[in-house]
């Protein structure tokens, strides 16, 4: 998957069952600032955000309707799948697959449902596993190109491997044509300093 769209840094959720503006809501963002628009524009106006912001954590996020799975992007930002309160929101009766990329600390992946996490990896290391069931993508894992056995070469493209796990779990592929759909975008409600 070609991320370029999507910048340095940057989180994809994907949330089963939830309209866009559900998910939006779960996230916690000003709910007078929802609006839908083009991903050019979001991508705009999340960067204007950011610039911005300077050193906090806050800005904008959208999320695309996908099926059984609404798309969360959070461009500049990794709160979906980092801040614990933010995820359990998330996945409260439901459950969440996140894909955080960051080159300045550590990509990671996470899968969690009904507020607990059930498998959680960075995806260059996928074999230091944590959650109440590390082992239960195993086979998907390796048929990503995630493979941690003795032996086995670590991921060539771990951020790859890592979308491809996903999309194994959630049957939603994310291509550029997913940030082709209108996006519903919203200004995050709390900004708070970087830890």
């Amino acid at each position: 998957m070609d991320c370029a769209p999507l910048g340095d840094i940057y989180c994809v959720a994907f949330v089963r069952g939830c309209t866009p503006r559900e998910v939006l809501m779960r996230f916690g963002v000003d709910e007078e600032t929802v609006e839908e628009m083009s991903f050019e524009r979001f991508d705009d106006v999340s960067w204007e955000l950011a610039e911005g912001l300077r050193g906090k954590v806050g800005g904008y996020v959208g999320a695309v309707e996908g099926g059984k799975w609404t798309v969360l992007i959070e461009p500049w930002g990794c709160r979906a799948a980092r801040d614990r309160d933010v995820l359990k929101c998330l996945c409260e009766g439901t459950e969440v697959v996140a894909v955080s990329v960051h080159p300045y600390t550590s990509d990671y992946f996470v899968h969690a449902a009904d507020r607990h996490v059930i498998v959680s990896f960075e995806p260059g290391t996928p074999r230091d596993r944590s959650g109440a069931d590390p082992g239960r993508w195993d086979d998907a894992m390796r048929a990503a190109g995630l493979g941690w056995g003795a032996g086995e070469p670590r991921p060539g493209t771990p951020i790859a491997s890592a979308f491809a796990l996903a999309g194994a779990i959630t049957g939603v592929t994310f291509t550029r044509d997913v940030l082709g759909r209108p996006v519903l975008a919203a200004v995050i409600a709390t900004t708070r300093d970087m830890v």
